[in-house]
């Protein structure tokens, strides 16, 4: 149960995401004066609607998008054109497009179609969605961090290594030599105070001792069950894989993992929730920001990697997943069953999940190729430079850029994005990528 409530706080805030990036377009198109026709939230059968001055506002069966239907998207072809037709007399499918949206125009009603717009005002209408997008993620990843927090290590240990396996990860066995830690006596929920000669104040701190201490016994101090305790601890050197700074492997040139030999105790820490300043949030959204550029620009091989791991035997990449792996998301942060894993917890990670799908529709949607927001941006920046040119040469204004005549390539993006939901949907049931391992 706890699962599936997971996942409706998610399609809950996956919809007002929606609507929110939609009322992006609503607001300025309607400032402008185009003629809005439709508001809906969600596609196929309209479950839902009322008609307020002229737009009918409405909530649709199937919870996979949302639209502003914007009258006058594509122009009239320019004088002297002639319309194109197929071999049988009838109209190409650019053509009927253009006709489907000029009927929409009622008499008198020409000013108040979208291609006689400005070009800054198109600019304003079609970024409104995606920058609404970047303020929800914003807005949240500031209540997350300055009211819940990030999670942190701390000088707490959270796990003891019995052991010194051969290979890291693998499970002990009676020919392994015993950790240093364990050997030492140090405990789950023991808080280092010391280590050597150095204060500890946090994890990194701890760590850096261990790695400029060598192989020699050095006294620990630890605060246990209230009471400070002096343990003896004395690394033992081991080969360990080198890490990033996100914690992944670091691989060489031939994919396997890089190793190194270094001072080893067998302890790790816990983490915990720790409130950052308000500051600290336009840099975590940078960061968010370019880490998600870079999987977008990154998609079309991200994607044949996704099938290779759903078709094949090959790993799966963690940092692609579809609508139904990210509700796996939502169902295991509300169903992890450990004590430790508090309502704080989860309500940070579910907010960070929201966080980083507004990110996605922010970058995603700026991709230039229609029908994306990125390419009506694209259109309305070329109609922007190409009248600029024409007023400095002292020629005609050539008007508004017809986008209709990018219809084709439009399916194409289409079929590629149906594709690719597709895929990734099948990938996150037959190879799915969990929070829990």
């Amino acid at each position: 149960m706890d699962f599936v409530i997971g996942v409706l706080i998610l399609v809950v805030g996956l919809l007002l995401s929606i609507a929110l990036h939609e009322i992006g377009h609503l607001v300025p198109a309607k400032k402008f004066g185009v003629k809005v026709p439709q508001y809906m939230v969600g596609f196929g059968k309209t479950l839902w609607s009322r008609t307020v001055r002229g737009t009918e506002y409405g909530i649709k069966a199937l919870p996979l998008g949302g639209y502003v239907r914007l009258v006058g998207m594509y122009p009239p072809a320019r004088a002297g054109r002639r319309r194109q037709v197929r071999g049988d007399g009838r109209l190409t499918l650019v053509e009927e497009a253009r006709a489907a949206a000029l009927e929409e125009i009622g008499p008198g009603e020409e000013h108040r179609a979208f291609y006689n717009l400005s070009a800054p005002r198109k600019l304003v209408v079609m970024l409104g969605g995606p920058v609404m997008n970047l303020l929800i993620a914003t807005v949240l990843m500031a209540v997350m961090v300055t009211g819940l927090g990030l999670a942190q290590h701390t000088s707490t240990i959270a796990n003891v290594q019995q052991c010194v396996p051969a290979e890291p990860g693998q499970e002990c066995t009676p020919a392994d030599p015993a950790a240093p830690g364990a050997v030492a006596g140090l405990r789950p929920g023991d808080q280092v105070l010391r280590w050597g000669s150095a204060e500890v104040e946090s994890w990194e701190d701890v760590s850096a001792a261990i790695a400029g201490g060598g192989t020699g016994t050095v006294p620990v101090v630890v605060e246990r069950d209230g009471e400070r305790r002096t343990v003896r601890v004395t690394p033992q050197l081991t080969e360990r894989p080198v890490v990033d700074d996100e914690g992944a492997p670091v691989l060489d040139a031939d994919g396997d993992p890089v190793t190194e030999t270094r001072p080893y105790v067998g302890i790790g820490p816990t983490f915990e929730l720790v409130r950052q300043p308000l500051t600290d949030v336009p840099s975590l959204v940078w960061n968010l920001f370019t880490g998600t550029v870079e999987v977008v620009l990154t998609l079309p091989q991200r994607l044949v990697d996704v099938a290779e791991a759903a078709f094949g035997t090959a790993e799966r990449d963690p940092g692609v997943v579809g609508v139904v792996g990210v509700g796996r998301f939502a169902g295991e942060i509300a169903s992890v069953d450990s004590t430790q894993y508090r309502l704080t917890e989860r309500s940070a990670d579910m907010i960070s999940l929201l966080v980083s799908l507004n990110m996605a529709l922010f970058v995603f949607n700026l991709v230039p190729l229609l029908p994306l927001d990125g390419g009506h941006v694209a259109g309305a920046l070329w109609e922007g430079a190409r009248r600029q040119v024409a007023r400095l040469r002292g020629r005609a204004d050539p008007g508004p850029v017809d986008t209709a005549r990018m219809l084709p390539l439009t399916y194409v993006v289409v079929a590629f994005m149906v594709g690719m939901s597709l895929l990734l949907a099948y990938a996150d049931i037959v190879n799915p990528i969990t929070l829990t391992g």
